[in-house]
């Protein structure tokens, strides 16, 4: 018996020291860097609404509230992701004589980083930039709207309005191909085009006067096409604005 009890009593140390052993791995494995790489991956691969601290912490190898100890919660996962994102977006130093050339350059650059990487966009929603690494490219996004002698107003009211442009075209692609893939064998583009100008060109014309008579023009257009007016239109108004001041 004296026997057993010693063998048991050397079993609870080798497990005990294999439990400690794991969740000192599992602790190695946590960074606040290894949570955001780990977020971003899952975004791009499920989908921002699938992402959570349990999702997480289960491909760490550990528990939710281990995460807590580097993320307070998902408000600020949300921030370092767009941070780490952001850190991407290459914002070249003002020339005065093409500011709003670099500038129109930047919304479009932007939105590529976001397209490269799914999800993130929907991270920006309901937002207030308070990230460093988000605040830096703030910072140089200001420089080059400076270059261009805009007012101080308008500037901040831009990158507000701008970022909201982008984020929200992106967050729309997002939603759109996570729909698609729910259906299954989704109809390509060109095939949604026909079906949408079919039904405007359908429509009563004694109600729909107009509408009805501009069913090729509502449906024409690439999906950069429309974002790149839409950011022609954009910066074309705030130049408008600045000179008129």
């Amino acid at each position: 018996m004296a026997e057993q009890r010693r063998v048991y009593a050397s079993g609870d140390r080798v497990g005990a020291t294999v439990r400690s052993g794991t969740r000192r791995r599992s602790a190695e494995r946590l960074s606040v860097d290894r949570i955001v790489a780990v977020a971003i991956d899952q975004m791009r691969t499920h989908g921002y609404d699938a992402v959570t601290m349990r999702s997480i912490a289960r491909e760490l190898g550990t528990g939710p509230a281990s995460l807590y100890a580097h993320v307070a919660n998902r408000a600020e996962l949300d921030q370092l992701v767009v941070g780490r994102v952001c850190a991407l977006w290459e914002i070249p130093d003002p020339d005065p004589e093409r500011w709003d050339a670099q500038l129109r350059e930047c919304l479009i650059s932007l939105l590529g980083i976001l397209r490269a990487h799914p999800g993130v966009a929907r991270c920006t929603m309901g937002m207030i930039p308070v990230e460093r690494g988000m605040l830096a490219v703030v910072e140089r996004l200001i420089g080059l709207l400076k270059a261009g002698e805009v007012p101080d107003q308008y500037i901040a009211w831009f990158v507000d309005v701008s970022s909201l442009f982008v984020g929200s075209v992106a967050a729309e692609e997002d939603i759109w191909r996570e729909r698609m893939a729910d259906i299954g064998e989704a109809p390509s583009e060109e095939e949604t085009v026909v079906e949408v100008r079919e039904v405007f060109s359908e429509l009563p014309v004694a109600e729909f006067p107009l509408l009805s008579g501009m069913a090729e023009a509502m449906t024409t257009g690439t999906g950069d096409e429309r974002f790149e007016f839409g950011v022609d239109v954009l910066i074309s108004g705030l130049k408008a604005l600045s000179a008129a001041r």
